[in-house]
């Protein structure tokens, strides 16, 4: 976990701890911190979905030049994200970054709507950092909405799909 001079101070302990908090708390799946003196990398698989590095780092460009059109777009723009936000299978991003609905540009997408996802399933991928953080399903159900297309920059708590 980490790297260079092996100290056992306790500092480096509550530095560990703090970093964990900080992984935690953000929803993210990878943390990265360097000193002179100390390199610590921070990682984590989440439940039943696909470990960070299946994922290969994309060109942005080509992935936004390879978006279809989608059909959610349209249902998206009738009804105002904010009104999603409230409904209780809305999915919101855990950061801010970019979203990608499929691992690769010629891959088919994680999901569509009318799809019906498993608790753990990644639905969408969120770039942050050059770091791919899978969006997994909360629970059971069935796509209705996707509010994001593929390339797109999102904000924190930025609605992704909506999951009945």
């Amino acid at each position: 976990m980490a790297k260079g001079p092996k100290t056992s101070g306790t500092g480096d302990t509550a530095l560990v701890k703090a970093l964990a908090d900080i992984l935690d708390e953000a929803g993210l799946a990878e943390l990265e911190y360097e000193t002179a003196d100390l390199s610590v990398r921070l990682s984590r698989v989440t439940g039943a979905a696909s470990p960070a590095p299946a994922v290969a780092p994309i060109a942005a460009p080509a992935l936004a030049a390879a978006a279809p059109a989608s059909t959610s777009a349209s249902a998206s723009a009738s009804t105002p994200a904010e009104d999603m936000a409230s409904h209780p299978g809305a999915v919101a991003s855990p950061m801010v970054g970019t979203v990608y609905v499929a691992a690769e540009p010629d891959a088919p997408a994680f999901v569509a709507v009318g799809d019906t996802v498993k608790k753990g399933q990644t639905v969408l991928i969120v770039e942050a950092m050059k770091v791919m953080n899978p969006i997994t399903a909360p629970t059971d159900g069935k796509i209705t909405q996707i509010m994001v297309q593929n390339g797109q920059p999102v904000e924190f708590g930025e609605v992704l799909v909506v999951i009945e």
